[in-house]
């Protein structure tokens, strides 16, 4: 794979949720490849084993690029357990057969693309970019954290499989900041972007509809670890808790 140092720096504006889970088999590479993609907007989650892969899954992601040589199971089988799981990520396979037959094979039974080891980093770089667009043109209609699962699409938010009640504007609040996970957001953009110019609320209401969301989707509303409170600046949505602080 060509360097980090001489990869091309895609300077396109990205869509909002650019998050990758990497499952990558070989130490060198694995590095190389947080790098690469760190250094381009990227929020890069390395899985260290394919369990930790499919936890990682559960969170708003949108590109997962998958070392075969990771996963030891079937090929279809690894394609099913991703689909159940995250049905919209994006599957970049990585694999070291040249075969058609084998990259059909991948291709069919689930990946959403196939990249033969080793790799030009620029030409990686430049295909993750694509599925990101295409997961964004479509972007997963299910997301989950924690115990709370959220359908966009039917406007639907269940914890612990149960529904829950949220008003059209709370759902909003909650969409943009799923669609902008480990985001520093500010109460100004929250609200030109969920409000809207033409409406004209206080930094105030931001604040009573994340008090209302950590009191109907937080394990414990008065000790947030998904909401955060970025002091003097706004809010952070966390959709995992081990990697929640607070500013």
């Amino acid at each position: 794979m060509a360097s980090v140092a001489t990869t091309f720096l895609e300077t396109a504006k990205l869509p909002p949720l650019q998050r990758i889970v990497l499952l990558e088999s070989d130490p060198a590479t694995q590095a190389e490849l947080h790098e690469l993609f760190s250094v381009n907007g990227y929020a890069v989650d390395v899985a260290e084993s394919w369990a930790d892969c499919k936890e990682l899954l559960r969170t708003p992601v949108s590109v997962l690029l998958l070392d075969l040589q990771a996963v030891n199971i079937p090929t279809a089988g690894i394609y099913e357990e991703i689909r159940f799981v995250n049905p919209g990520v994006q599957i970049i396979a990585l694999g070291r057969s040249s075969s058609v037959l084998d990259r059909v094979f991948s291709l069919e039974s689930g990946a959403d693309d196939y990249v033969v080891k080793p790799f030009n980093g620029r030409e990686l770089l430049a295909r993750v970019n694509a599925a990101n667009r295409r997961s964004h043109l479509h972007i997963t209609n299910v997301f989950s954290f924690s115990d709370v699962c959220v359908d966009f699409r039917k406007m639907e938010v269940r914890r612990q499989g149960q529904p829950l009640s949220l008003t059209a504007q709370l759902f909003k609040v909650l969409k943009f900041m799923l669609q902008n996970s480990d985001r520093v957001l500010s109460r100004e953009e929250l609200l030109n972007q969920v409000w809207g110019f033409h409406c004209y609320p206080t930094t105030r209401t931001v604040d009573n509809h994340i008090l209302k969301l950590r009191q109907k989707l937080e394990p414990e509303p008065s000790n947030p670890v998904h909401f955060l409170t970025i002091y003097c600046v706004g809010y952070k949505f966390v959709p995992r808790p081990e990697a929640a602080t607070l500013a």
